[in-house]
């Protein structure tokens, strides 16, 4: 039974990957599978660590990015079902294990997918030819519904034979593998986190208040809650700053103009 509501509930989240998009992200996923399975300690757990490794990723261009839905979802699910009396670190270490290879397995399905749904833009065209608008809105439902069999189908897979295998495969682990995987756990995050800010911090004089950051933690140890209010009062003062530049710069450039036409 929770094998068949969790599939149903891949389905759906695939479908609204395509649409609204509230629920594709693995700090939302992981939950709502920790939900289901009686454990939202570790879902929050697994989400926030699997939310961090993948914050930076994302399609551009023509390229595919891993299947992070299904890795959630599928890595969260066998990862809960085989906790057992493993710890929270134990557990997340296992769903990181678990999720890389399964997105990435799942991100030639949708290539598949997708590489079938692009075909259907002939139809469209002609659709759109003849005017026919109620035809349009129907064309919608096969994209749709093709993205949601791309998660609920290997997710059911996953849970109705995999189960048990990762069962057995936890107990026979020696503590020195739980140890590195959950170590590993610990570090990905990390590596993220450096992809994020590479893509985000573009210009040099960005790196100043991730310094200011790093001595506020690292060397003065303060928590997380005062250095993200230290933070906020930076970004405000950076931003009003910034803007006033501008209007001056354009105020001049305004001068200037009056005056070569005088």
């Amino acid at each position: 039974m929770t094998t068949l509501i969790i599939t149903i509930a891949a389905f759906f989240i695939g479908i609204d990957d395509v649409s609204y998009k509230l629920f594709r992200r693995p700090l939302l996923i992981a939950p709502i599978i920790g939900m289901i399975l009686g454990d939202l300690q570790a879902g929050l757990a697994i989400g926030a660590t699997l939310e961090i490794m993948w914050m930076g990723i994302g399609n551009v261009g023509a390229y595919m990015a891993p299947d992070i839905i299904t890795g959630t979802l599928i890595s969260t699910s066998l990862a809960i079902m085989s906790r057992g009396d493993s710890s929270i670190e134990a557990t997340v270490a296992t769903a990181v294990t678990l999720a890389v290879p399964t997105a990435l397995l799942a991100q030639q399905l949708l290539v598949l997918i997708e590489t079938i749904n692009v075909s259907l833009n002939a139809w469209a065209h002609r659709l759109a030819d003849d005017a026919d608008v109620k035809g349009t809105k129907w064309l919608i439902y096969p994209p749709a519904i093709l993205t949601g069999a791309a998660r609920a189908v290997p997710t059911f897979i996953a849970l109705q034979f995999g189960a048990g295998a990762i069962q057995n495969v936890v107990d026979s682990l020696p503590a020195f593998v739980i140890d590195g995987l959950s170590t590993a756990g610990k570090i990905i995050p990390a590596v993220g986190i450096a992809l994020l800010m590479m893509s985000m911090i573009k210009r040099v004089e960005m790196w100043v208040f991730l310094i200011f950051g790093f001595v506020l933690a690292s060397y003065l140890e303060l928590a997380v809650l005062p250095i993200t209010l230290i933070a906020l009062v930076i970004a405000y003062l950076y931003d009003l700053a910034t803007r006033k530049s501008e209007v001056v710069t354009v105020e001049a450039q305004n001068f200037d103009d009056e005056e070569y036409d005088l």
